[in-house]
């Protein structure tokens, strides 16, 4: 059942697996946990070809941005008891950055000016457009 368009960002908690129908279409899913506070987990399908670099540039750890169609299936386990699986249908997806903070190399020469190098007034009135 598609529930609504849904935008969210997460982590993702289980790397991108790459398979294909019997028709030749591929289809990619990854785990994203989206919760803050406690592990809340979605899957993430795509089948759109144009989302395959994005979605195999993805890695355990790294920050996404997920845009799409929310979905709710229920499935039943082994025991009888029914869950309920969270996905979304992925129309768009971003990586957000990497999982390391990038830092300087300390080999990396520091520049400092002098404030007297610089002018109060960097833009002259007859400069500004408007």
């Amino acid at each position: 059942m598609t529930i609504a368009k849904a935008v969210v960002t997460g982590t993702v908690y289980r790397a991108p697996e790459k398979r294909f129908t019997s028709n030749d279409v591929a289809v990619s899913t990854f785990v994203l946990d989206i919760g803050e506070k406690e592990e809340t987990l979605l899957r993430v399908i795509s089948k759109r070809n144009i989302l395959d670099g994005v979605v195999s540039s993805l890695g355990k750890g790294e920050r996404a941005l997920v845009e799409g169609r929310l979905q709710i299936a229920t499935v039943k386990s082994d025991d009888g008891s029914e869950r309920k699986i969270y996905e979304i249908d992925a129309s768009t997806i971003e990586k957000m950055g990497t999982s390391a903070p990038l830092r300087s190399n300390d080999n990396e020469e520091i520049v400092k000016f002098a404030q007297e190098e610089f002018s109060d007034e960097l833009i002259g009135e007859d400069e500004i457009p408007f």
